[in-house]
């Protein structure tokens, strides 16, 4: 099984940015990381979405890759590497409030997993989380992972597809733990192709397949941000 350790930082100001200093610190942090497969660090973006506008993305987010949740774990335990970002001076991140899940990953097919890179503009991801309840989790879920990805393929222009859902985990982070019910994203080459596919056709099969969902509270929250990319042997 794969697993991720997803965080992000909401600051007060929606508008606020990271400074690159900051981000060279926890990126320093990230790449040092054992066991690590992957790292993903996101940065706000704007995109445009037929059905949704949710608002500024938060001005931080990080999605960390393991093979292994002993090995996810050990990284945020009371001695792991990263008490260091926790115990980071991180100027434009004073006042975040922070919030941490560990989840499975579930990666799904794609026709073109190729990013094309464009003047030097990073992928952007449409990061999505379902804050709520489900009436029946098993029912939910089972739904959701037989019918939305299968949509989600036919998307032009998507790179990746990635659904997370939830686990009980281990943790001694000084931050604020979340159990949303689940998250997915959506890799696209630019914030542009995301707009292009949130208005295409799809889009409105998405919807009324959403509207098929089997009960549930919270609805969900939309976020495209930018993605720089780190993998590991």
């Amino acid at each position: 099984m794969r697993f991720s350790y997803l965080l992000t930082f909401i600051h007060p100001e929606p508008n606020a940015r990271i400074a690159d200093d900051d981000l060279a610190v926890i990126t320093s942090i990230a790449i040092t990381i054992p066991a690590l497969s992957r790292a993903r660090l996101y940065t706000p973006e704007s995109a445009d979405d037929y059905y949704t506008s949710d608002g500024p993305s938060p001005i931080f987010a990080m999605q960390l890759d393991y093979e292994s949740l002993f090995d996810l774990e050990a990284a945020i335990a009371e001695n792991g590497r990263l008490q260091s970002l926790a115990k980071a001076t991180l100027a434009s991140l004073q006042g975040c409030r922070v919030e941490q899940q560990a989840m499975v990953r579930r990666p799904f097919p794609v026709a073109d997993p190729v990013a094309r890179v464009v003047d030097g503009v990073l992928p952007c991801q449409f990061l999505v989380h379902y804050p709520g309840e489900a009436l029946d989790l098993d029912e939910w879920l089972n739904y959701y992972l037989s019918h939305h990805p299968q949509i989600m393929f036919d998307f032009p222009g998507v790179r990746e597809i990635e659904i997370f859902t939830r686990i009980d985990w281990l943790d001694a982070m000084p931050w604020t733990r979340v159990h949303y019910m689940q998250r997915n994203k959506l890799m696209f080459d630019s914030a542009a192709a995301i707009t292009e596919a949130m208005h295409s056709p799809v889009r409105h099969r998405m919807r009324k397949d959403f509207e098929a969902f089997p009960p549930f509270e919270g609805s969900n929250v939309h976020h495209p941000m930018l993605a720089r990319t780190y993998t590991f042997d």
